[in-house]
């Protein structure tokens, strides 16, 4: 029986994430007749690789080091040499430049996603980093954007043709992210104000707990009843404790790490919060809105896209956690208008960001792009 052609996704580290989430997703959901996966990671992986439920999928990591290390392209090189894939699909900043690798190795299509930027360059205006992508446009059969602001970036910034750019929206589980089935929310003693991402700045989580502490002095008759849930793990997660025991606020702040039960703890959010500096296309915010909660988020990058300000949320400037507050305390204020900014942003994702949409337009791309090069290759 002959094998279905590999895709193998290069990621720098396999960890609990948006985008590893959608990975993981893609891989799964995508008919075994059509597509068998590998994922490689340029330095390692953690428990979260257990969710790649589809058998038969190598997870392997490369151990990269820090800095330039030459020796992970030649590393990559004999991998792909080895697997023979049909693609190589690399994600974000980190993996781009490997495209040349896949190139050089022989690999006959080459994807490279963009899903964000980080903390460092929200903007995405730093020249070195766009003069390696416009550099490795050659290498790239077709860049995807994960959100129109996205698009126009790799467009007007970076110098990318419109015909190498394919915007793809990200996807999410409409049937395991579902509004509880508690009707009588609005009368629950606490009101939880819930976030989920890896602990960086790019997320600006002291941005939220400096906000959750405004709200608290805007709101003094409800503070007792206010009550603010961080959940992931990460870099900053040891600093962003401290501040909230330096705060005095442990008995009203949870923080309980990576967790896997994300649709559950959903459940027991009234409004979802995302400070971030930059964003793409968020999957948690999607989730979110699948769960049937109001959206309080920056104004950057993809976010505007999919929460439509005054109807499945409120927008705030970045960095401003005076704005934040106030925003989180129209909904404490007015339980009814929170249901009806969630209910809309549950009507919004399945209308626009399903799963199965996603998962149909990565393989519509990965077909297509096989089918030139084999034309290509023939003529």
């Amino acid at each position: 029986m002959k094998h279905a052609p590999l895709v193998v996704h290069l990621i720098y580290r396999f960890d609990f994430g948006g985008l590893e989430t959608l990975v993981a997703e893609c891989i799964n959901r995508m008919p075994a007749e059509q597509y068998r996966h590998a994922i490689v990671c340029l330095t390692g992986y953690t428990e979260f690789a257990a969710k790649v439920s589809r058998p038969g999928v190598d997870i392997i990591a490369l151990d990269k080091p820090p800095g330039l290390a030459l020796a992970t392209h030649l590393k990559l090189w004999k991998l792909l040499r080895r697997l023979k894939p049909a693609v190589l699909h690399s994600y974000n900043l980190a993996a781009v430049e490997y495209a040349f690798t896949a190139a050089v190795a022989g690999v006959p299509v080459r994807v490279h996603a963009e899903h964000g930027r980080d903390a460092g360059d929200p903007h995405g205006l730093n020249r070195k980093h766009n003069l390696l992508r416009r550099g490795l446009t050659p290498f790239i059969d077709r860049y995807v954007p994960v959100s129109d602001d996205l698009q126009r970036w790799l467009r007007q910034v970076v110098g990318v043709p419109d015909a190498k750019t394919l915007m793809i929206a990200n996807g999410v589980d409409t049937d395991r992210f579902r509004p509880r089935q508690d009707q009588h929310a609005a009368q629950r003693r606490e009101f939880v104000i819930g976030t989920v991402g890896r602990i960086q700045d790019v997320k600006n989580h002291s941005g939220l707990v400096d906000a959750f502490i405004r709200l608290r002095d805007l709101l003094p008759n409800e503070r007792d009843r206010l009550r603010l849930a961080i959940v992931g793990n990460g870099p900053l997660l040891n600093m962003i404790t401290e501040k909230v025991r330096l705060a005095r606020l442990q008995d009203v702040v949870w923080l309980p790490g990576s967790r896997t039960d994300i649709a559950e703890l959903m459940g027991g959010f009234d409004v979802f919060a995302l400070p971030s500096i930059a964003e793409g296309t968020p999957v948690t915010v999607l989730e979110a809105m699948a769960s049937g909660l109001p959206v309080v988020a920056s104004r950057v990058g993809g976010i505007p896209e999919v929460v439509e300000d005054q109807v499945t949320g409120l927008l705030t400037p970045p960095s401003d956690p005076g704005a934040l507050a106030e925003a989180l305390a129209v909904y404490v204020r007015d339980p009814a208008l929170a249901a009806r900014h969630g209910a809309a942003g549950r009507a919004r994702v399945e209308r626009s960001n399903s799963i199965a949409a996603m998962v149909a337009g990565y393989a519509r791309l990965y077909d297509t792009l096989r089918a030139t090069k084999s034309r290509t290759s023939k003529a």
